[in-house]
């Protein structure tokens, strides 16, 4: 057992925050951890780490348990490179590599010295094999291979040599994901790992955790994350935590089938109340039933109580309407190019969008989707022009446009200075922020909160075409599936960049990437454009087999036309053949031999018999060196 929970009470600002909540976690266990904005999920995750301390209850964590932990926005600060600083996560497979090559040096040295070195022999003898061991425990000779694909599957395999310190902070978060992946903890603990994710990334993620050995316990709103990485779902509610066996499809169908059961046992409890109290009003006064309403009240007193079913807050409504309808053409770009940082992303491209067309762009990060949806805002490419009365409504990923020394409610009121406040707090309200909200600055609210707030002001622009970059980060389930429902009903255009594969596959009807600084658009939602993906894999696949069948061909073509070379031509081919043919055989079988003397010094009998480990490790050293002279000569004949 890795960590075992009993009873935990934990009060926020002297409100109840987490109730008598109890859980175990096991060794290669993999726990999705749901829950609203604000119900403690993060709060749960600082009391297991000891970061928190419960007001009641225990953590009990297994002795010496190696945790990583990557919480929402844990960047990664060093003045290294890339390579450098995760290098340094397998420092103890270097050195070991390091040691065992000394060693096997210092053996092949004591070839030739008196018999009166054997205890230094015995111990050097002993020293290799306990390290042979403990590489191979370890892995250690493919730690290399290790580094390169972690760096490589989540986006960093052109920047091994980039500075941390120059990188944004959702790269840098990112990296401390690789540098937990590559320790290879007893038990990850993730919050909200995907925020900062390509779509891409996340496939490679997804893939990475359902091979990893060790426990994981992640909190995410990546409904597609939690259905591929997770075997059980911890849902925090009403300051309580329930368990549902299964991925997050499992959970929410086990989570229904739950409160209908507990609504269906409810109102039938209620109904034998009612039914025996009737009973017993009707019979109480009455001599000759009187003796029988007694008894139906001691059956009411013998009833056990149901549990009421909790009804959740209801989720944010939200609305987005306009006052003019955009004419057919809203989006016009022919031709247009996008640049940042006098880099080219996006070069001679062509995008149009008509009225009530909603498109979502995909493509890696740092490929251009915000920057060009900021260059459409912006309205200053001349290659891209929105057609007559389009209105904009613009949301920003990173909430800009909210003033943080401002009020929640006087962000959102200054912005309709005529309305009253009475409507200004009911859309707040609608959009999910309380009345204790409505007074906070804007800078004292969560990530959630903050984008709530974002959505109502968006709201009250009236856009009839908006524009939406990565709108679903930091919103709860409850929340993402109301957006999902609003954008749906939303009558207008809808441009929108998002990694949310669940929300682009319920809100869009066409898709358009940023590759390689081209943008293709697939026409259709979210599967259509994987199956266009796979279909383009194959036609890729097909490609390089008919490119291998032109090469044998050329070799054939090549070897035709060798044939008509002068026989000294054919002879002085024919002898470079040779000799390749003879050096690559020679390589062959020194390589076979280095491998197998390996063996035989590894092995407990060989250990003791100094003359034949000292002729083994001599003889590893000679082949190193005819492995290079054949090297050397290789090269002369290619």
């Amino acid at each position: 057992m890795l960590i075992t929970a009993e009873h935990l009470n934990f009060d926020y600002a002297g409100e109840p925050l987490l109730q008598d909540v109890c859980f175990s976690l096991s060794e290669g266990e993999k726990i999705g951890v749901v829950g609203g904005n604000g119900e403690g999920k993060t709060t749960l995750i600082r009391l297991i780490l000891g970061e928190l301390t419960p007001d009641s209850g225990t953590v009990v964590k297994k002795n010496g348990i190696r945790i990583g932990y990557l919480a929402q926005n844990g960047g990664y600060d060093s003045q290294a490179t890339v390579y450098e600083e995760m290098r340094g996560v397998f420092a103890e497979d270097i050195r070991l590599l390091s040691a065992l090559n000394e060693t096997e040096r210092a053996i092949a040295a004591c070839a030739g010295r008196e018999s009166g070195q054997d205890a230094l022999f015995a111990q050097l003898s002993a020293k290799y094999e306990a390290l042979t061991k403990r590489v191979a425990a370890r892995d250690s000779y493919n730690y290399e291979v290790r580094l390169k694909t972690v760096l490589n599957g989540m986006g960093f395999a052109e920047r091994y040599e980039q500075k941390i310190s120059t990188m944004s902070g959702g790269e840098k978060t990112r990296l401390k994901l690789c540098r937990l992946l590559l320790e290879d903890p007893e038990l990850l603990i993730l919050d909200e790992p995907t925020n900062h994710l390509d779509i891409k990334t996340v496939f490679f993620l997804e893939d990475y955790l359902s091979s990893f050995k060790g426990a994981l316990f992640t909190v995410s709103h990546d409904r597609f994350f939690l259905d591929r990485t997770v075997r059980a779902v911890y849902e925090i509610e009403n300051r309580g935590l329930s368990v549902f066996k299964g991925n997050y499809t499992a959970y929410k169908k086990l989570k229904a089938e739950k409160t209908a059961r507990l609504k269906k046992e409810y109102e039938a409890y209620l109904e034998e109340c009612k039914k025996l109290q009737e009973y017993v009003d009707k019979n109480r006064e009455r001599a000759t039933t009187a003796k029988s309403a007694q008894s139906r009240v001691k059956q009411l007193e013998r009833l056990t109580p149901a549990t009421k079913p909790y009804l959740p807050p209801p989720p944010p409504r939200f609305c987005f309407t306009y006052d003019v309808p955009s004419y057919e053409n809203v989006l016009e770009g022919d031709c247009f190019t996008v640049e940042a940082g006098g880099k080219t992303l996006i070069e001679n491209a062509c995008f149009s969008l008509k009225r009530g067309e909603k498109c979502a762009i995909v493509g890696e990060n740092g490929a251009g989707k915000s920057t060009f949806l900021k260059e459409i805002v912006r309205g200053k490419n001349r290659n891209l022009r929105l057609g007559r009365f389009v209105k904009i409504g613009y949301f920003d990923q990173e909430n800009a446009e909210l003033s943080a020394d401002e009020t929640v409610l006087g962000e959102l009121w200054g912005r309709h200075i005529s309305a009253d406040q009475t409507s200004v707090r009911k859309s707040l309200a609608q959009a999910g922020l309380s009345d204790r909200d409505v007074y906070k600055n804007v800078a004292e609210l969560s990530g959630g909160e903050r984008a709530k707030l974002a959505l109502a002001v968006l709201q009250g622009e009236h856009g009839n075409f908006l524009i939406m970059d990565e709108p679903t980060n930091h919103l709860d389930l409850p929340a993402r599936e109301a957006l999902e429902r609003a954008l749906r009903d939303f009558s207008g255009t809808l441009l929108i960049v998002s990694h949310d594969r669940y929300f682009i596959e319920a809100v869009a009807d066409e898709i358009a990437e940023i590759k390689d600084k081209r943008l293709t658009v697939f026409r259709g939602g979210y599967e259509s454009y994987l199956s266009a993906g796979r279909e383009a894999a194959k036609e890729a696949a097909k490609e390089k087999e008919e490119a291998e069948k032109a090469a044998y061909l050329a070799s054939r073509e090549q070897k035709k036309r060798a044939s008509h070379q002068s026989r000294e031509e054919r002879a002085a081919e024919a002898l470079r053949r040779q000799k390749l043919a003879e050096i690559e055989k020679r390589v062959a079988a020194l390589e076979e031999e280095e491998k197998t003397l390996t063996e035989e010094i590894s092995s407990p009998e060989l250990s003791k018999i100094y003359s034949e480990l000292q002729k083994r490790c001599l003889r590893i050293e000679q082949i190193h060196e005819e492995l290079d002279a054949a090297y050397a000569e290789y090269e002369k004949y290619v």
